[in-house]
């Protein structure tokens, strides 16, 4: 760590260990900004056992999205790649961080693929970004039998799945395309099995 860092965070099943500036994040980061403000413990005011330096544990988010997050911060700008590119979006939203949402986006277009594309599109309209949507779409009209047989597209919710089929210009035949919803029904039934609870499990 800095010897002038003052705030830790722990960061991913990891529990990697992330040092920073309070200043830093706070002046940047509105979320940081009342995370950091919690008052110290043993305060009348205090809603938290965290104290002002932490740790802050954050387990959910993986440390190399979480230190994407902190490099741009500091430096305005993002190291990403294809393995995290969507995270980093979704943090960019839960952190309201527009500009890196800018800079996200605008890698995903760039890098955007076969493979990614269906995952891309769910994220896109999930937090609004209206241009990645279209880009999405368009980039699956151009060579939707590929993506018809992506593990993304099996896994695409409803809502989405009906944006892709009400395209004209999907290049599939639509046999194909009938086989791919039939499968994708088949991943989202076997997936609602999977989260209903055991019977009984309501009763009282």
């Amino acid at each position: 760590p800095s010897p002038h860092s003052d705030v830790m965070f722990v960061v991913g099943q990891e529990q990697q260990k992330v040092f920073a500036h309070r200043c830093v994040l706070a002046c940047r980061c509105q979320v940081f900004r009342g995370m950091l403000s919690q008052a110290p413990v043993g305060s009348q005011d205090s809603s938290s056992s965290v104290p002002p330096q932490g740790p802050f544990i954050l387990g959910n988010v993986q440390p190399e999205v979480f230190l994407a997050v902190i490099e741009f911060l500091y430096t305005n700008s993002v190291t990403l790649n294809s393995h995290i590119a969507l995270e980093v979006l979704t943090s960019s939203v839960e952190y309201g961080l527009q500009d890196l949402c800018k800079l996200c986006v605008k890698f995903i277009k760039d890098t955007l693929s076969v493979e990614q594309v269906c995952e891309a599109l769910q994220a896109a309209v999930t937090y609004g970004q209206v241009d990645l949507q279209q880009h999405c779409l368009a980039f699956i009209e151009g060579c939707t039998t590929a993506v018809l047989r992506t593990q993304g597209f099996r896994e695409l919710s409803d809502v989405v799945l009906a944006r892709v089929l009400r395209s004209d210009r999907l290049a599939a035949d639509e046999l194909d395309l009938v086989q791919a919803v039939r499968e994708w029904a088949h991943v989202s039934s076997v997936s609602v099995m999977q989260q209903r609870p055991p019977r009984g499990a309501w009763a009282p």
